[in-house]
């Protein structure tokens, strides 16, 4: 599938689809992006850089990839979805609701357990750790089991056999940044949320990372959706994997998939 899918995307390249941002465009209405939560300061940075690099306008809406996805199915006006994961941009693919020639894993993250800033809990991250112990009297923030890091995260919660103890002790949030919300506040003392996350908040601190063997791969993979008749739309797909895209998701400690 991946071959047959970099075949397409070779197709667009030499179609001259992929050219720079703004290159033989007349002004085009504003690029609309549908993402992942967990994207939002990463993507507006590199929104403001395919703007100032000669491309469109760009406006984002973030929510959980689970949203998204039934809000695009609903058919909510949009030109690109980024998901935190495969399983919902599949969802919305197999609905013929994107352009499958446009279709790339983009990124991949860490899942992390983060405490509030001041917090002195120390936890080793791995198999039968004393996660319950360590809430005290609290709750873990996760996101929803239907959105992608709290898929993840009972996941590797499962595998690392802590699950039984805390699945009845959860502070449930509806996307991972609500999450991060929980534990920024001090409403919750412990909480699953992406690397990424805890590095943009400075009320948080990462307790420590998972084994990336304890969950499926964290892959967040983009697509151009059919209903678009925005020409920027595969251009601002192939400037987030240009230097100037990479060097952005990596300052925000994202790693781009090649």
């Amino acid at each position: 599938m991946q071959i047959v899918r970099r075949s397409m995307l070779a197709v667009l390249l030499a179609l001259g689809l992929f050219g720079a941002p703004g290159e033989g465009l007349a002004q085009t209405e504003p690029l609309t992006v549908f993402a992942a939560a967990s994207l939002k300061n990463v993507l507006d940075e590199a929104g403001a850089g395919y703007t100032r690099a000669g491309g469109g306008p760009v406006r984002f809406s973030y929510a959980a990839s689970s949203a998204i996805a039934r809000q695009i199915e609903q058919g909510a006006p949009a030109d690109i979805f980024v998901s935190a994961d495969q399983a919902w941009m599949t969802y919305v693919a197999g609905k013929g609701l994107i352009v499958p020639a446009t279709r790339i894993d983009l990124l991949t993250n860490r899942l992390a357990l983060i405490a509030p800033a001041a917090s002195t809990v120390k936890l080793t991250v791995g198999r039968n750790m004393p996660l319950a112990r360590a809430l005290g009297e609290g709750r873990l923030a996760l996101a929803g089991p239907e959105v992608p890091a709290g898929k993840y995260g009972r996941a590797a919660l499962t595998a690392l056999g802590v699950w039984p103890s805390v699945q009845d002790r959860l502070a449930s949030a509806e996307n991972v940044r609500a999450a991060l919300l929980f534990v920024s506040r001090g409403e919750a003392p412990l909480g699953v949320v992406y690397d990424t996350d805890a590095k943009v908040d400075p009320n948080v601190r990462i307790v420590g990372l998972f084994p990336q063997s304890s969950h499926p791969q964290i892959i967040y993979p983009a697509a151009v959706l059919a209903a678009s008749k925005n020409p920027q739309a595969v251009k601002f797909l192939a400037y987030l994997r240009s230097p100037a895209g990479r060097a952005v998701f990596k300052t925000h400690g994202f790693t781009v998939l090649r």
